[in-house]
């Protein structure tokens, strides 16, 4: 039982460092989609 604990513990483990270096290298490209918003002069105090 303790060695699936150990399997399991390490399994885990190697994931989160695999998943860590995958989004230090990856290009992951910034939204680039423009956002446009009209706001009302209602919501300003004068």
């Amino acid at each position: 039982m303790a060695k699936l604990w150990l399997s399991l513990i390490v399994l885990i483990l190697i994931s989160v460092v695999g998943a860590g270096i995958y989004l230090m290298t990856a290009d992951i490209p910034a939204p680039s989609e423009r956002v446009e918003k009209t706001l009302s002069d209602d919501m300003f105090p004068q």
